[in-house]
């Protein structure tokens, strides 16, 4: 199969059709170029170039707009950032009935995506998680290994480096949740200066054991290289170190923090450009190609229709149901991100939080 890379297809910024796509890099990345781009680049001779640029979409898809020069025709997002994009106008609303194919038994676009059509600017992709991974071979647990989320903060009994996020979302909850919050009353706790304290203060307990990481593909790194011993990330980039690396790690799903990810498009784009786009988007989230990623990396496709397709890695072999975050053996502890919250709440906390890691 040709690939998006390939000499002969020129995705360069001289190639008359091509596309700039953004995303996070490393498997997840690799997962999309396998089951969306390289076969539509080998039909359609479009060019891809990517930028890893996802985990700073919103701040730099605001410079463009503000310098009157948006050079991205597709940006990967998870759900809260969709929504600041789309109450900003900087997301152009979906037709989803017209710009998305049917399911593969006729489904309508709105019945097949269902619950994961979260706002009138997402083209839902894959439901991912947060959680943890921890290296097995730790001399100083005594034979232990961690079985719960609170795990993290039991420095006595776990010793050793940490990795978190460098970001609140995710961090906050666990946070409380291991301080005695009850999940339901969360965000109702999150919701008061005091609440955030709270969660920081706990936090607090353990960070200066604690590498704070940026790009998902920090923390397998970490674990592989025995940096730290224990350290949240997506559960894909977990699964590609565990069953595709060999290294000694194993998963932890306890509380895995539920997220969508998926596409946007950005406002006002022009006529061939939005053209290309969208012809491209009604490929790339139609049953097959949706079941497709799932064969490259452990998330769970976004469709309805495409789960019962979800079979074997592509190249391991092995079945890839019980590695998806929606296996029901994975979620007896889970949170789901709760968007609306994150969207109205994002930019005070994150400066709340940023100026609490400098200290």
């Amino acid at each position: 199969m040709a690939s998006a890379q390939d000499a002969d297809l020129k995705p360069c910024a001289d190639c008359a059709n091509a596309m700039t796509v953004v995303s996070w890099g490393g498997a997840y990345q690799t997962s999309q170029q396998k089951a969306y781009t390289e076969p539509y680049a080998a039909e359609t001779k479009t060019g891809f170039t990517w930028d890893e640029s996802s985990n700073e979409a919103v701040a730099k898809l605001r410079a463009q707009f503000e310098a009157g020069n948006v050079t991205w025709d597709l940006v990967d997002v998870e759900g809260p950032d969709s929504q600041r994009l789309c109450d900003e106008g900087l997301a152009m609303p979906i037709d989803f009935a017209t710009a998305l194919a049917p399911g593969i038994g006729g489904e309508t676009p709105e019945a097949d995506f269902g619950p994961s059509l979260i706002n009138e600017c997402f083209i839902p992709q894959i439901v991912f998680s947060t959680t943890f991974g921890y290296r097995t071979d730790v001399a100083a647990w005594n034979g232990a290994v961690p079985t719960s989320l609170c795990d993290i903060f039991d420095l006595e009994k776990f010793p050793g480096k940490r990795a978190l996020e460098k970001r609140p979302k995710k961090n906050l909850e666990w946070a409380l949740i291991c301080d005695g919050v009850a999940k339901e009353e969360l965000y109702t706790v999150l919701s008061t200066p005091e609440g955030v304290d709270r969660a920081l203060a706990k936090l607090g307990t353990i960070k200066d054991q604690t590498v704070w990481w940026s790009a998902g593909a920090e923390t397998p790194q970490l674990l592989a290289d025995k940096e730290i011993v224990f350290g949240s990330t997506y559960n894909g980039r977990l699964f590609s170190v565990i069953e595709e690396q060999k290294q000694p790690v194993a998963m932890l799903w306890d509380w895995q923090v539920f997220d969508f990810d998926g596409w946007i498009v950005p406002a006002n784009l022009p006529k061939d450009r939005l053209d290309r786009v969208m012809n491209f988007l009604y490929y790339a989230t139609d049953t097959q190609r949706l079941a497709d990623q799932a064969k490259y990396i452990s998330y769970g496709p976004a469709r309805a229709s495409s789960q019962p397709l979800v079979g074997q890695h592509a190249t391991l072999g092995i079945d890839m149901a019980p590695h998806m975050p929606t296996n029901p053996a994975n979620q007896k502890n889970f949170l789901v991100n709760n968007i609306e919250w994150w969207a109205d709440n994002q930019d005070e906390v994150e400066a709340k939080f940023q100026a609490w890691l400098a200290k």
